[in-house]
């Protein structure tokens, strides 16, 4: 069976029609019969406005922490694309970057792909599920 990857940035998820135009996107592509992995950005600017919200809150941003703040755009996209593809009658799950076995440095802020596990992609794959992975993770 073939294997797809998808990627959608912030402008294809910003808006919840949007996301369920992305989650159609995604069903046809596994309607055809291949297995999908998709990746998602952070919704719209919500991104920007994460950074604007953590320099109004402190002018010098711990690294980690930002990364940390940063990663939740993500989440919540990749969550809600998990949940429009259920919708749809669509098996899905959402998983971050640890959780789909991506590990990076620990260079906070521009951190560096070390290894890559695909073990559980593999195997929510193989149960027929569509997998969907944050398109940002911190360390």
């Amino acid at each position: 069976m073939a294997l797809i990857v998808q990627k959608y940035g912030g402008s294809s998820v910003a808006t919840a029609e949007r996301i369920k135009n992305v989650a159609r996107r995604i069903a046809r592509t596994k309607a055809s019969g291949a297995d999908v992995v998709a990746t998602v950005s952070a919704m719209g600017d919500t991104t920007d406005e994460l950074i604007s919200l953590a320099r109004q809150v402190t002018n010098d941003p711990d690294p980690r922490e930002m990364d940390m703040l940063l990663s939740t755009g993500e989440l919540v996209s990749c969550t809600l694309v998990a949940m429009a593809l259920r919708d749809l009658g669509v098996p899905s799950i959402s998983l971050n970057g640890m959780q789909a076995g991506i590990w990076t440095n620990t260079t906070h802020g521009k951190a560096l792909i070390a290894k890559v596990e695909p073990q559980r992609i593999q195997r929510e794959l193989a149960q027929g599920k569509v997998v969907i992975v944050a398109g940002f993770q911190p360390r």
